[in-house]
């Protein structure tokens, strides 16, 4: 009898990102620039939405939460059935819903975990209530390859403002302290000509990232994008220091290519199609 066995040739598949984070009508922040970001550099994306908001350029006027059990049907149906290889966490709105996705991480076993702690508004109002803030500093932050705080976010994580570039070093180790595996501490929000970013790592290493600012209005969903692009990056196999870098490199792209387009009436998108890469197959 002759026997065959079958081919070693695994099946070829995308590069899969998961977005667990809020929609945006809009279509220039949390979910929707997320999916863009993801087909942007090549990766296939999928979501499970945390709230439902009705807002445009000029700002939020509703907001739905999706119940617990939908967004935990929702992060359940996608791993089952297609898997994923990096997960961006975006807008979390109360603890049972920090609950969940912590759990979801835990039971799939979720790798590359990129968590932008969503939790204050443009306008500097407060997204969450401080509960759902100590939820997910004690639950997600261990579980996240890494946190990608603004300004505003880190200081409202560390109970201090954080005045000027040289205080970024000791926020960033400070966010480490929290719990968090590495940060990214995003200084845009610091006047001057430059930008910097600070990565801290677990091993007490820091990276600065500089850029000359881009003059633009349309600066919604920066962050979502960011943390979106490092995800992708890290779902298509680079290491975490290389990741961030060419993930910021693309973000700088988006912000510039699109900082003279009119969308709306308020603060617009980026321009995430600017330079799309074909779809990745692994």
């Amino acid at each position: 009898m002759t026997h065959t066995t079958p081919s070693s040739t695994p099946t070829p598949r995308y590069a899969r990102v998961l977005s667990i984070a809020g929609s945006d009508s809009g279509g220039g922040a949390g979910i929707q620039a997320d999916l863009k970001t993801f087909s942007a550099l090549g990766c296939y994306g999928m979501t499970a939405i945390t709230a439902i908001t009705a807002q445009n350029t000029l700002g939020v006027r509703a907001i739905h939460g999706v119940p617990p059990e939908i967004l935990q049907a929702q992060i359940d149906a996608v791993v089952e059935d297609i898997g994923v290889d990096a997960v961006k966490i975006g807008m979390l709105h109360a603890p049972e819903v920090v609950h969940v996705v912590a759990d979801a991480i835990r039971r799939h076993r979720l790798p590359h975990v990129v968590l932008d702690p969503v939790m204050v508004a443009t306008s500097g109002d407060r997204l969450t209530t401080a509960e759902t803030v100590q939820a997910l500093v004690g639950e997600l932050f261990p579980l996240a390859e890494l946190v990608t705080p603004n300004l505003d976010e880190a200081a409202l994580l560390l109970g201090h403002p954080i005045e000027g570039t040289a205080a970024l070093d000791d926020a960033a180790r400070g966010l480490l302290a929290l719990g968090a595996r590495a940060a990214l501490l995003k200084g845009g929000h610091l006047p001057g000509n430059e930008v910097v970013d600070v990565l801290a790592q677990a091993d007490g290493s820091l990276s600065h990232l500089r850029s000359e600012r881009i003059a633009t209005h349309n600066g919604h969903g920066t962050g979502c994008t960011l943390s979106s692009a490092i995800a992708a990056h890290l779902a298509l196999g680079l290491p975490l220091v290389q990741a961030v870098a060419r993930a910021r490199s693309y973000i700088l792209g988006a912000i510039q290519a699109g900082a003279a387009v009119r969308t709306g009436h308020g603060h617009g998108p980026l321009n995430h199609g600017y330079a799309p890469v074909a779809q990745v197959v692994l």
